[in-house]
């Protein structure tokens, strides 16, 4: 992490944890999900479909932690997170997560559900950053399965977008579940550039893990640039997550 005058420098990895569990559910890895999570030194890790609260799990499962996922998760590695509780069902709770390595000054759950349709929300943070008298918006989301609802939820999220202070840098993470590819275009009228399509063209295969056919992660910034945007090895992660987690550098 560069810190000079004007100039600063942060990694962003986002993940669709899957709840802890492997793909099928037969596996509690949130440990490991931790241990690879920390070997990539991200400073802002944006996490989808992460664990709040679980009544029944704690009683059979082995390994599960005293804490929520995200403070789990965050341990020592990150001072501060936020948490958007998304899907509420009778023995808890699960939704978004920040976890932070700078001081979260203000989070804001926003529920972007379709009415009558499972529950989906994107987690806004501001955030400053040593050395630099600026905010930086962090909104980490997860956009729904059909069409018409992405639709709508992006319509939301550009609205969110267009309103914040001009000039400030904005960091949009996570799964937009977009398999047609149909996000960037809008999301570029609001300046938002996806790092992937800016380096290659498109956003990068992501799904499922063990051999992603489907560009459904994405990492979008505004008032910034991107370099080394990498989708990480999948030898390493595909038995964490049925999504690969993004990884990139954003330079202000």
């Amino acid at each position: 992490m560069g810190n000079k005058a004007q100039h600063l420098s942060f990694k962003v990895l986002t993940i669709n944890t899957h709840k802890g569990f492997t793909a099928l559910n037969r596996r509690f890895i949130l440990p490991e999900l931790r241990d690879a999570v920390r070997a990539v030194s991200a400073d802002i890790v944006c996490l989808q479909e992460v664990m709040g609260a679980h009544e029944i799990h704690p009683l059979h499962v082995e390994n599960w932690p005293d804490t929520s996922h995200y403070e789990f998760l965050a341990d020592t590695m990150w001072s501060d997170f936020a948490y958007g509780r998304n899907a509420v069902y009778p023995e808890g709770h699960h939704g978004n997560a920040v976890l932070s390595r700078f001081p979260i000054t203000d989070y804001q759950n926003r529920d972007i559900s379709v009415e009558g349709h499972e529950k989906r929300g994107m987690l806004h943070c501001q955030m400053t950053l040593p050395g630099l008298d600026i905010r930086v918006h962090v909104i980490c989301v997860h956009l729904g399965l059909r069409d018409a609802h992405r639709q709508a939820q992006l319509n939301m999220l550009c609205r969110l977008v267009d309103n914040l202070p001009q000039g400030e840098p904005v960091v949009v993470a996570g799964d937009f579940n977009d398999w047609q590819q149909r996000a960037n275009l809008p999301l570029k009228q609001t300046g938002l550039d996806e790092v992937f399509t800016r380096a290659w063209g498109r956003p990068a295969r992501t799904f499922p893990a063990r051999f992603p056919l489907l560009r459904l992660d994405r990492i979008y910034v505004k008032n910034a640039s991107a370099s080394a945007p990498t989708a990480l090895p999948l030898r390493q992660w595909r038995h964490l997550s049925d999504h690969a987690p993004l990884a990139v550098e954003i330079h202000l």
